[in-house]
């Protein structure tokens, strides 16, 4: 039986639906039997459910089989297989024809691809990258390739990432440590000058705070990327939270001449770890004190909105163009380096402030506008207790009710 016949019945379509099934795409040669049509049933929703691609090509480089997930990745397109992976599966096929003359043992010949590129066919990737294993073999005496090819994508990703935070921490710790060599050398220099020695001693002091604040937002930051789940969850009052940020930053703000001012306690709770959510809102506000003009102020506001609670922190500051807003949120990622220096910024506070929300099923948000100023919205599920029982069908007690009742005032923080 000719190659063609053998794979007709495993040849698989798009249905209607765009679901995947086996039929045979053609009507020559003989109809299978019962037996081959269950084997290639069972062949069919194999490849089907196959999690990476698989292609079956002839010497005539005609896609002969190609399930789902090969059309998924872009690696057959219109019937036909994409370069390079054509003339890939040509050269296996003609390396395993020139084994075959000088082997009869009939061996395949295995090509291993590159990562090759590709246009996504759909999602929101603007491409892919693929690894993709040719195998040059024959059927009934008629050459052909499989190919097995796999996404790559995401692990590319990490790897880059992983990089790029590699060669990030490198640089960010070798700047301090460079400082403090420097500084204990103008030390060592200056013994019989009190006053050098006294200046040269705060800036290594500086310099050392620094690197060791940096070395333990790594190390939050490591277990909040690796964290399954939060490691104390409770009941957390919203007030409360935002009450021991601001007390964090008090002193801070105050030697910048701004004001922190706050709206109405929201007797708001949420179900989370209280240090973590401490921590993000204390980065937000150290970030909006930092970046503020002296004289101006940061607000703190807090609402429930459609069963999220919503903590927003906004600054009269220097703003952030919207070409870097998207990356605000990136580990080490600084708009203006030099102040992020200046004001003792590791480039770790958003992106430590990002995955505390995430960790929390919530989410962080940045609203910001060059020379205006910035607001940043911490989101998360807030915790709504039971509402409670109705009130009797007598009526309240109004005894105790003035004639002249009036709303309740807001009290000046």
């Amino acid at each position: 039986m000719a190659l063609h016949q053998l794979l007709r019945p495993v040849r698989l379509r798009r249905k209607a639906d765009g679901s995947s099934a086996a039929g045979d795409g053609s009507g020559a040669g003989a109809e299978p039997s019962a037996a081959q049509e269950s084997s290639a049933g069972l062949l069919a929703a194999v490849l089907a459910a196959s999690p990476g691609g698989v292609v079956v090509v002839g010497a005539d480089a005609s896609v002969l089989v190609a399930n789902p997930r090969a059309q998924e990745l872009g690696v057959v397109q219109g019937g036909k297989l994409t370069d390079p992976l054509a003339k890939a599966a040509a050269e296996a096929i003609d390396r395993h024809a020139e084994q075959s003359r000088h082997d009869s043992s009939g061996h395949p010949f295995e090509l291993v691809g590159k990562d090759l590129r590709f246009p996504a066919a759909r999602g929101s990737r603007p491409e892919i990258v693929v690894k993709a294993k040719i195998v040059g073999t024959s059927v009934a005496g008629e050459p052909c390739a499989i190919l097995f090819v796999e996404d790559v994508t995401e692990a590319i990703r990490m790897e880059t990432a992983r990089r790029d935070f590699v060669a990030n921490v490198s640089h960010e710790l070798k700047t301090p440590v460079g400082g403090l060599s420097l500084l204990a050398e103008a030390l060592l220099e200056s013994l019989d000058d009190a006053e050098a020695v006294r200046h040269f001693g705060e800036r290594m002091h500086a310099e050392a705070n620094r690197m060791a604040m940096m070395v333990t937002e790594l190390i939050a930051l490591s277990r909040l990327q690796g964290a399954e789940k939060l490691p104390h969850v409770e009941l957390v009052k919203v007030d409360e939270v935002v009450q021991e940020a601001v007390d964090r930053l008090r002193l801070t703000a105050e030697a910048a001449s701004i004001v922190i001012a706050l709206d109405a306690p929201s007797g708001l709770e949420v179900m989370g770890d209280r240090a973590l959510l401490v921590t993000a809102l204390s980065n937000l506000l150290a970030n909006a004190v930092a970046y503020s003009p002296s004289g101006t102020s940061v607000s703190v506001s807090r609402r429930l909105d459609g069963g999220m609670a919503q903590l927003a922190v906004t600054d009269r500051g220097i703003g952030i163009a919207p070409e870097h807003q998207e990356r605000v949120f990136e580990r080490f990622f600084r708009v203006d380096k030099a102040r992020s220096r200046a004001t003792g910024g590791t480039g770790l506070g958003l992106a430590i402030v990002k995955h505390v929300m995430a960790n929390h099923g919530g989410s962080v948000r940045l609203w910001s506008k060059p020379g205006t100023g910035s607001t940043f919205t911490l989101e998360l599920p807030a915790h709504l207790r039971p509402a409670k029982a109705e009130t009797p069908a007598h009526g309240p007690d109004l005894s105790a009710r003035t004639s002249s009742a009036q709303p309740p005032r807001k009290e000046p923080i």
